[in-house]
């Protein structure tokens, strides 16, 4: 499948009828590529991938895996994190995946980065403002972002931290979700990020904050079922929770619109209920990885039909609370 600037041509609209040397830009309102007359292309959305989903860290290991959008199969080990560490946050530029913060024996406010096409081992290219673990990862075309999470001393976090892709650097603080909390899961559209869930009291929380402008982020609706931890996937017009934890381990597959701030709809399940799934995006399924009961388990979603998941491989290793990433 062919790519500009990361996004998926064929996922969005028929090229066929250019004729050559068209200058194109990816519209985040009207969801379509559009004619451009100055030279170069904008930055593009990166929340879905087609080729692999990669899952980082989780039970305490620095296992980076890979699993394949295209032909259902299991993962395989492809690189290491500069740590091993549960309960990070994981993001996508068009070229690396990000893995933010995290636990390994106490919190780190590390990101790494490694590359998509090499392959290699990721670096420690800055931090987070606070070490912390459980926050939700979002992913702009330009910046990184991690909301919430849990201090060492148990303190819940409503910090939004933003970073940048185009240069190492650490992250700066540029708001607040509405509640302090951890166990967060996040997604984005094109324009705003989304922080469902938790673990304070299970919150069920919808949050949204813009990724144009920094400001805190507004209450906007509520999950139908009260989880934290679940895994965290979106098609061009949904963001979807799957799975998590609150009064026991739940396999529900929860819609937020993009489009309407409201609350959730429950339509669909996984094959089996967890807690600390790690979630990436294709562009036409939510894959939900591992979990510290479902072990292994890689499930698929698929968005246009929002059947139940399918169990279609699995990681190699029995882990969760491992952080998600695309390509």
């Amino acid at each position: 499948m062919r790519k500009i600037n990361g996004v998926p041509v064929e996922a969005h609209t028929d090229l066929s009828n250019l004729t050559g040397g068209e200058v194109l830009k990816w519209s985040g309102t009207n969801m379509a590529w559009e004619d451009q007359d100055s030279t170069g292309f904008v930055p593009t959305p990166v929340w879905q991938g087609v080729n692999y989903g990669y899952s980082m860290g989780g039970s305490g290991t620095n296992i980076i895996e890979k699993y394949s959008f295209t032909s259902d199969g299991n993962a395989t080990d492809v690189a290491d994190l500069t740590q091993a560490r549960s309960g990070a946050a994981g993001t996508s530029s068009s070229t690396h995946g990000y893995c933010s913060g995290g636990y390994t024996g106490s919190n780190v406010n590390t990101i790494d980065k490694f590359s998509f096409s090499a392959g290699s081992n990721s670096t420690d290219v800055g931090d987070i403002t606070f070490s912390h673990r459980g926050m939700g990862g979002h992913t702009s075309p330009t910046h990184g972002y991690t909301s919430g999470g849990e201090s060492a001393d148990s303190t819940y976090q409503n910090i939004i931290d933003k970073f940048s892709f185009s240069s190492d650097g650490n992250a700066t603080d540029v708001g607040d979700i509405t509640v302090a909390r951890y166990g967060i899961c996040g997604n984005a559209s094109t324009i705003s990020g989304y922080s469902s869930g938790g673990n304070h009291n299970n919150k069920n929380i919808i949050d949204k904050f813009s990724l144009s402008s920094d400001a805190n982020s507004t209450d906007v609706g509520d999950l139908v079922v009260d989880v934290g931890f679940g895994a965290g996937a979106a098609s061009e017009d949904n963001a979807y929770q799957l799975g998590g934890a609150g009064a026991g381990y739940f396999s529900d597959v929860q819609k937020i619109s993009f489009s309407s701030d409201s609350n959730a709809t429950d339509v669909a399940n996984m094959t089996a209920g967890g807690q600390g799934i790690s979630g990436t995006s294709s562009t036409t399924h939510g894959y939900a990885s591992g979990a510290e009961n479902r072990y292994t388990v890689i499930d698929k979603f698929n968005f246009s039909t929002e059947a139940n998941g399918t169990d279609v491989g699995d990681l190699t290793s029995n882990r969760g609370d491992a952080a998600g990433s695309q390509y």
